[in-house]
């Protein structure tokens, strides 16, 4: 094999006319740029792999814990549970279920312990009158308490009552009560009865109904009986709405947030067997169907991986509370919802940015995997869910290598396939901008859409063209369908080229997002090095018939930087050195067309915005196919 590093090994052929993949070598700044420049002429053919003792051994990754999913079947009953269970599914009140028994008087029979800190912060800003959602701060005497006038993330916090679990953490139970009783009353204000608004959302009442049953000590400590009773009965007539309607939510996780909110209330008031039974039918049949075989949120969103745990931690706290053992279902689901989540924290132990969702901190993951109780490593490839996780020395390498979740399972869905992100220790090199779920806080909703966007992503564009096309509300249209993957890992002797005996992993996926608009197949190829130091990748642009279009069309590629990220550009125009906050210098290069740097936000875990930039490679190429290739190395 000649002294040129790692090839692109098991990589097609690329179109005619274009350049080879990279070599996998480079010591030093100057040797670098030129394994960049000194590629094979034109149309000449990728090596063959040599079979000396030197050479590397390409072998197949183990698959990924394929984790299949328990028996997710209604819990066994015995006959009399069974016709309880039937009775209320019909809608049988509890009086003819149980005719001679007297009917106890609606109450709470139990205090639950709140298994998961809020925000004190948020919290605080409550207690001075103010809602405080992902940064920004709205009054609550000018808040919109119904109609369809709140942005996306109020609507969940206020009429699900989420801001009740950072109330909690405000202040002593005597100041906070006030606070809830007087924001619960002027809703119940707004919204005396259901109507077709984002308050009376399956998802948003499955909340509120499960809030209500955690956090009951807040609403339930005042002196005014009256009050009282009127917050029960409003629970018992909203659980009862809740009943006949949670089948028909909008998507999976609304529906399993409609169930759990059935069982707390089920489960903490009093005469509630009959629905409990019911609703753990439900709930259970509903868990089967929320994650893909790998245990990833079918919205592939981290957000809602986040929510379904923190639900079903909740859920967990009312079983306990009453002295009940949880549904073995629920530990199962948690089991499988944790790996993936943890599949996709960066070096700093906070998330990356995909589907949405904002780089959300190490603490506030640590505390939800601690109260999930589900000690386990990250799943590395989901490839069911569509993420791939590559470590090496102190990296890591996120790819999305499926396609965007299906219109009625996405709540922020972006066209983000073949993105990625890496960091080295503490530091995000390469990220996306992240933070459509945020949007409506201090990211101006207006910028929604164009975050969602695959420009906002650290991949390929065509003429500034979406890989799926991305609609309103979250949703998202044709495009991308099928994506075809390879993980491999590459072997060297210690007495190869490289000299230092290590290894790779070699990631290659290709999308059809483009093939009905230019006839192209976009595959990328990453091969990450065991030491961590160095990241080198190809994009192909290949003609998905047998021959290629004629004309050209615009191409960009795409790499948003982490914040914080001094630049200095090359005199050639085809490298930036990147000078990180540890100290550490990285060169990243061109293969053949000169590197822009351009403005670029990124979502931090508060939903704030922090001003960054990109490198963007544009260039104009044939229709029938080309390969852009690219260097990102440590150099100190």
């Amino acid at each position: 094999m000649a002294d040129s590093g790692f090839p692109l090994v098991g990589s097609r052929p690329a179109a005619a006319g274009s350049p080879p993949a990279i070599p996998l070598s480079a010591t030093q700044e100057e040797p670098l740029a030129e394994s960049l420049d000194s590629a094979l002429p034109l149309g000449t053919a990728t090596p063959a792999i040599a079979t000396d003792a030197t050479a590397m051994e390409p072998g197949v990754v183990e698959p990924g814990r394929a984790l299949a999913l328990a028996d997710f079947t209604p819990p066994a009953l015995g006959t009399g549970d069974r016709l309880v269970r039937f009775a209320y599914s019909l809608g049988l009140p509890a009086s003819a279920i149980h005719p001679f028994r007297k009917r106890a008087k609606t109450r709470l029979t139990a205090t639950v312990l709140p298994p998961l800190a809020g925000d004190a912060a948020a919290g605080k800003a409550l207690r001075a009158g103010h809602f405080l959602v992902y940064g920004f701060k709205s009054a609550i005497a000018d808040t919109a308490f119904s109609g369809p006038r709140l942005p996306p993330p109020f609507e969940r916090m206020v009429h699900g009552f989420r801001w009740l679990r950072d109330l909690e953490c405000g202040g002593t139970r005597a100041q906070c009560a006030q606070v809830a009783e007087r924001i619960l009353a002027t809703w119940l204000a707004a919204n005396p009865k259901p109507d077709p608004t984002p308050a009376w959302d399956i998802g948003n009442v499955g909340h509120r109904l499960l809030n209500w049953m955690v956090h009951a000590p807040l609403l339930l400590s005042g002196q005014d009986r009256t009050f009282r009773n009127r917050i029960l009965h409003t629970i018992e007539d909203t659980a009862r709405w809740l009943d006949r309607r949670v089948t028909k939510a909008d998507d999976r996780l609304a529906e399993v947030a409609g169930w759990c909110g059935l069982v707390a209330t089920g489960l903490i008031m009093a005469d509630g067997k009959s629905r409990r039974l019911y609703a753990e039918a439900g709930l259970v049949r509903a868990l089967g169907e929320l994650v893909s075989d790998d245990g990833g949120v079918l919205s592939r969103s981290p957000v809602c991986q986040i929510e379904a745990i923190e639900l079903l931690i909740a859920l967990r706290a009312c079983y306990e509370a009453v002295r009940e053992e949880p549904l073995p279902q629920i530990q199962t689901m948690l089991a499988l919802l944790v790996p993936p989540l943890l599949a996709l924290l960066h070096g700093d132990g906070a998330l990356g940015n995909w589907q949405g969702s904002g780089a959300v901190s190490a603490d506030q993951i640590e505390a939800l995997v601690k109260a999930s109780g589900v000690r386990t490593r990250p799943l590395r490839d989901a490839r069911q869910w569509g993420y791939q996780r590559a470590t090496a020395g102190k990296a890591v390498l996120q790819f999305d290598a499926g396609p965007p979740p299906v219109a009625r399972h996405a709540r922020d869905g972006c066209a983000s396939t073949l993105a990625f992100e890496f960091s080295h220790g503490m530091d995000r090199l390469i990220v996306n901008c992240g933070g459509a779920a945020f949007a409506g806080g201090m990211i101006p909703l207006r910028l929604e859409q164009g975050l969602r966007a695959t420009a906002a992503h650290s991949t390929l564009t065509i003429d500034d063209f979406n890989s799926t096309a991305v609609l309103i509300n979250g949703r998202i249209g044709s495009g991308v369908s099928e994506v075809e993957v390879d993980r491999r890992t590459l072997s060297a002797d210690a007495s190869g080229p490289t000299g230092a005996g290590g290894g790779a992993t070699r990631i290659e996926a290709s999308h059809n997002g483009y093939v009905s608009r230019y006839g192209l197949v976009h595959r990328r190829i990453l091969i990450l090095r065991d030491d961590g130091t160095e990241l080198r990748g190809e994009d192909l642009l290949v003609p998905s018939g047998r021959k290629g279009k004629r004309g050209t069309i615009g191409v960009a590629l795409r790499f948003h930087l982490g914040p914080h990220i001094e630049l200095a550009a090359s005199t050639d125009g085809k490298g930036i050195t990147l000078a990180l906050p540890d100290g550490s210098l990285w060169q990243f290069r061109s293969g053949r067309d000169p590197i822009s740097v351009e403005e670029s936000l990124w979502a931090d875990g508060q939903g704030r915005p922090v001003g960054t930039r990109q490198l963007v490679v544009t260039a104009k190429v044939p229709r029938s196919g080309e390969s852009f290739s690219w260097l990102l190395k440590k150099m100190r």
